[in-house]
């Protein structure tokens, strides 16, 4: 018997928001068309082969605003653009599981609740990547004030034809002279990281908000980590970094 999971602290993180305390379902669902190749050959039976891929994000919680941190605020900014979405099943520590991809955010639903009633949200991104199936590299519960880098994983070698991807998501800046923050992803042969490779690098943040981005093999390292530069007076980040390969 394997180990089951019920579902009771998913991650959730699009643009620079974590909506988790304000989400009670979410959903993420790639798929991959059936198109009908049946012939006089085919013996009798239908042929099928594979199609364009597609993947759709759902999503349904407790309304709040007030700041871009907040449901609706992220969610009515995003509205009609393109955003990172990172789900994990269960928490946000290095390792987990977690799936990502970049979505076009094109339905958002608010107020619609009786009097009385907790009011409700809904949202549905369609994807414009593909669905990555890959680990959490840096948690969003560790706040960083200085450069560094994160532990490593062994994701594996990047063949020809796949990809590596990296998602990035601010989710909180303090400090004063414009705080900003430059994350990359590094490789290495091994888990020394004794001369690692700067395989891509964000765009430097200074404000709340999602980043995602890959690029194509190959590459025989197997070690991959995330690395973060810091400047600013006083300051202090929580980000949280997702990566993974695929085609």
């Amino acid at each position: 018997m394997g180990n089951k999971l019920v579902l009771t602290n998913a991650r959730i993180f699009t643009g620079g928001a974590d909506l988790t305390s304000a989400s009670n379902k979410i959903s993420i669902d790639p798929e991959v068309a059936a198109e009908d190749v049946t012939n006089f050959g085919s013996g009798g039976w239908t042929e099928v082969t594979a199609g364009l891929a597609s993947s759709e994000i759902s999503g349904e919680g407790q309304w709040e605003a007030g700041d871009p941190s907040k449901v609706d605020d992220n969610r009515w900014a995003a509205l009609g653009g393109l955003s990172a979405w990172s789900i994990t099943p269960g928490g946000a520590t290095p390792g987990t599981v977690a799936y990502f991809t970049k979505a076009f955010d094109g339905e958002y639903s608010v107020l619609g609740a009786d009097v009385g009633k907790v009011v409700p949200w809904s949202a549905k991104a369609k994807g414009a990547w593909p669905v990555v199936r890959g680990q959490i590299g840096h948690d969003p519960g560790t706040a960083r004030t200085a450069t560094g880098t994160g532990a490593g994983a062994q994701l594996g070698a990047v063949a020809a034809g796949k990809q590596l991807y990296a998602a990035l998501h601010v989710l909180s800046i303090a400090g004063t002279a414009t705080p900003t923050i430059t994350v990359a992803i590094e490789s290495a042969p091994d888990n020394t990281f004794g001369a690692p490779t700067t395989r891509l690098t964000f765009a430097a943040a200074t404000a709340l908000g999602g980043q995602i981005l890959r690029v194509p093999g190959p590459f025989t390292d197997t070690w991959w980590r995330p690395k973060w530069t810091i400047s600013g007076t006083t300051p202090s980040f929580l980000f949280v970094v997702a990566f993974g390969i695929a085609a």
